[in-house]
């Protein structure tokens, strides 16, 4: 009988080990530790939700939901979504949950999301993202705090030099309205020059085609009319304290006049953090001002704003970082320092102290391993040592050697 195949990870799925491993933690832990300075509570939702969540959120027409979601029926008939997002989860429990009552409540979570896509560099079907978001502030000063934390985020990781914050405005409802309805005449007048997917955007999603990469639409797409044309002053004055919420805090930015999000709920800000260090895919963070998303799930008017970072990418971009090590590998000789040792790993452990030990081996396979470890001591027991009620610890980096009382051990080691 021929010995089945083994199993193969999923396209688009990734396993990590080592330093790819310690790349992605970094990114996730430089956005915990600096979250709660601008008191963004960590929220969890779930990984699947109704379709309609976000069919009705991102919209029937886009791609994401037309192409990319991996949607299912359950065993009660139900039809259920894995998230290709975070905001649209986090809109349907502000409803559902009564977090209203914390408004505006900032929020911020991190995870796995899932598109069915083609998998390229730093794009996968199962990919993660930080997120943050302020649900129920109609202020700009939470676009400028969301955009302080990016920018702090991405400084922290030490790839702020080379990422440019570009900048737009969308406006208000009416900016928008008059914004769209000059597009959309702009380009019918030059529907021949237009590409197969512009014409298809040109009837669900006009805005889409200032973004095009096609060079067919750039002459079209460059000479659409600008959305400061139709600014409303207050428009106009909302985006002034946003730029200069920015200045005041030192965060640069250049503005994209050309940068959309084709929804009709997106208002005023919208933003993306760009780089050059990773081809086409250079965008690294973004986001933008939602005000209408929550009414399209059924809840009353209520302002929001937010971004997500694609953890990957980030973690492509940062240094190597320092391997994790131990500080103590626990060397015992003999079936009576093993049973020993355990307990004395347990203690050095709990007394914040990271410590390991070689599961089997002798003495020299298992100095073999604590060399090999990292570990800045080696401490050494045998029986001679237990009858002393002490053990022998080693510097490995400078291979002196001193005795020390096990209840003395914790101290001797920690540095």
């Amino acid at each position: 009988m021929s010995k089945p195949a083994t199993p193969q990870a999923v396209r688009g799925t990734q396993d990590m080990l080592g330093e790819a491993a310690e790349r992605f933690q970094t990114v996730v832990a430089t956005f915990d530790r600096l979250r709660p300075l601008y008191g963004f509570g960590r929220v969890e939702v779930p990984v699947f939700e109704a379709t309609a969540v976000f069919a009705r959120s991102l919209g029937e027409t886009t791609d994401v939901v037309s192409k990319e979601m991996y949607s299912f029926e359950d065993r009660g008939g139900d039809s259920l979504t894995l998230r290709p997002e975070f905001t649209a989860g986090l809109a349907r429990a502000y409803l559902t949950e009564g977090w209203q009552r914390h408004a505006p409540l900032k929020i911020a979570t991190h995870g796995p999301l899932f598109r069915y896509e083609r998998p390229q560099k730093g794009r996968f079907r199962q990919f993660h993202q930080l997120d943050a978001e302020v649900i129920g502030a109609a202020e700009p000063a939470a676009d400028v705090e969301l955009l302080v934390l990016a920018a702090h985020l991405l400084d922290e990781l030490g790839v702020a030099e080379g990422v440019t914050l570009t900048l737009n405005t969308l406006g208000d409802a009416d900016t928008r309205d008059a914004w769209r309805t000059a597009l959309v005449a702009h380009f019918e007048a030059h529907r021949d020059a237009l590409s197969e997917e512009s014409l298809d955007r040109l009837a669900r999603n006009p805005l889409r085609i200032l973004d095009s990469k096609d060079p067919r639409d750039r002459p079209v797409a460059d000479a659409a009319p600008a959305i400061d044309d139709y600014m409303s002053a207050e428009a106009g004055a909302f985006f002034e304290k946003v730029t200069g919420g920015l200045d005041a805090a030192g965060v640069a930015w250049t503005r994209n006049a050309r940068l959309v999000r084709g929804l009709d709920y997106y208002r005023h800000t919208a933003f993306e953090f760009v780089t050059d260090r990773l081809g086409a895919q250079g965008t690294v963070l973004g986001g933008g001002r939602y005000d209408g998303l929550i009414e399209t799930l059924g809840g009353p008017a209520t302002p929001a704003v937010g971004w997500a970072a694609g953890i990957e990418r980030l973690a492509m971009l940062i240094d190597t970082p320092k391997p994790e090590h131990v500080t103590v590998a626990l060397v015992p000789m003999g079936p009576a320092a093993e049973a020993a040792a355990i307990g004395l790993l347990a203690g050095l452990r709990r007394q914040g102290i990271a410590a390991d030990m070689a599961y089997k081996g002798n003495m020299k396979k298992r100095m073999h391993k604590a060399d090999a470890s990292g570990a800045r001591f080696a401490v050494i027991l045998g029986d001679d040592e237990l009858a002393k009620g002490e053990a022998a610890v080693k510097d490995l980096a400078n291979g002196s050697q001193t005795w020390v009382r096990l209840d003395a051990l914790a101290a001797a080691v920690r540095h």
